[in-house]
C-alpha cells in the first residue's frame, strides 16, 4: 500500500513507524532483524530504509602520489527492503538521493523498485560528503529533490529517459519529502525553505516527513506556516530520542536543530550514559503524547539501528 493509503485506512488513529539504517558492509541482515523484531508489536505500517551514498577516501602509493577510492560504507538499501516486505508484511520505503546518482541511475533505481512491488520512495537531495564543502550533484543528475521528485512523477505517467520508447509501463510510486521545522541548514530563512517545500508538492511529492526536533511547539508552528503557503499533504513529525551526553552538541552541529533549555539542563544533571538515556525517552514520551493529542496522523521515530529506546517510548504511547 501507499503511504497515503495507509493514513486513509488509519481512520484518525495515529500510526507508528520507524527509519533503519543499513548495517555496515560485511554485517549481514540479522542485525537488521534484530532491531525490528521488538518494533512489530507496535504494528508499523511501514518501514525507512536510508540509502547512503559513496564517499571518497585517498590511498597513499609510491612516490607521494595519491590514489582516490570510492566507498560505500552502508549498501544494500533495495535488498533490505525486499527483505522487509517478504519478511514482515509491511511496505517497506527507501531513500534515493540526487547525490551520487545519474538520472539514468535514478531510472533503473526506480524501475528495480517497480520490480520488487515496492510502492514508496523518500525523495532527498542528500548531503555532502566527507570531501566537499557544499553538495555537488552528479553532473547527469538532479540538483534538487524537487527535481528528483519530478522524474519520479514522469515515471508514473509512463514516461521515460528514452524519449523514443513509446506507451512506457506506468510507476505507481508514492513519493515523499523532508520538511525542516527549524529550516534547512542552506536555506535563507524558514519562508523561503517551506517555498522550497512547496516546488517539492508541485512536482509529485504526496507527503512530508520532518527533520528531528525537541521541540513540539517548534513543529506546530511548521504545520501551519506550511498549511498557509497552502501545502496540503500529510506532515509527519519525525522524532529521535537523544540517547548521550554527546549528542548535545552533536546533534545541533550535525542537525542544525536546537535543544530546548529544559531538555537541556535534564541531561546536563546525569551522571552518565544510562542517565541520559532515560532522560531522552522520558522527553520524547511527552513530545509523543502531545502530538498524538493534536491528531498528528503518524508519528515517525529515527531509530538509528537501536530499538530498546523505541520500544520504551512506543509501549507508553501506542
Amino acid at each position: 500500500m501507499k503511504i497515503t493509503e495507509h493514513l486513509s485506512a488509519s481512520k484518525d488513529k495515529t500510526l507508528f513507524s520507524f527509519e533503519i539504517l543499513p548495517p555496515l558492509k560485511g554485517q549481514n541482515i540479522q542485525s537488521i532483524f534484530d532491531g525490528i523484531d521488538p518494533l512489530m508489536e507496535f504494528k508499523p505500517p511501514f518501514i525507512d530504509v536510508t540509502y547512503h551514498r559513496e564517499e571518497y577516501v585517498y590511498i597513499e602509493r609510491a612516490k607521494g602520489l595519491l590514489e582516490k577510492r570510492v566507498v560505500r560504507k552502508r549498501p544494500g538499501t533495495v535488498g533490505i527492503c525486499a527483505a522487509i516486505q517478504s519478511k514482515y508484511k509491511v511496505d517497506a520505503v527507501p531513500h534515493i538521493l540526487c547525490g551520487g546518482f545519474s538520472k539514468e541511475d535514478t531510472e533503473n533505481f526506480l524501475i528495480d523498485l517497480d520490480f520488487l512491488g515496492i510502492k514508496n520512495v523518500m525523495a532527498l537531495r542528500g548531503d555532502a560528503v566527507k570531501s566537499e564543502i557544499y553538495f555537488t550533484p552528479d553532473p547527469q543528475g538532479h540538483n534538487y529533490a524537487n527535481e528528483l521528485v519530478e522524474q519520479i512523477s514522469a515515471m508514473n505517467r509512463g514516461q521515460f529517459l528514452d524519449e523514443a520508447l513509446e506507451n512506457g509501463h506506468h510507476t505507481d510510486f508514492c513519493a515523499g519529502v523532508a520538511g525542516y521545522p527549524e529550516k534547512h541548514m542552506e536555506a535563507p530563512s524558514l519562508e523561503k525553505d517551506i517555498q522550497r517545500l512547496k516546488t517539492k508538492i508541485e512536482a509529485g511529492a504526496e507527503y512530508v516527513v520532518t527533520q528531528m526536533f525537541f521541540d513540539n511547539q517548534k513543529f506546530f508552528e511548521f504545520e501551519k506556516s506550511c498549511r498557509e503557503s497552502g501545502i496540503t499533504v500529510p506532515i509527519i513529525p519525525g522524532l529521535k530520542p537523544i540517547a548521550t551526553k554527546k549528542q548535545l552538541t552533536l546533534i545541533p552541529h550535525r542537525f542544525h536543530v536546537d535543544m530546548p533549555n529544559d531538555l537541556t539542563r535534564e541531561v546536563e544533571k546525569c551522571k552518565n550514559n544510562e542517565e541520559v538515556h532515560q532522560v531522552g525517552i522520558e522527553w520524547c514520551i511527552e513530545q509523543s503524547k502531545e502530538l498524538v493529542a493534536a491528531g498528528i496522523p503518524v508519528l515517525h521515530y529515527y531509530s538509528m539501528g537501536k530499538s530498546s529506546n523505541i520500544k520504551a517510548i512506543a509501549s507508553q504511547v501506542f
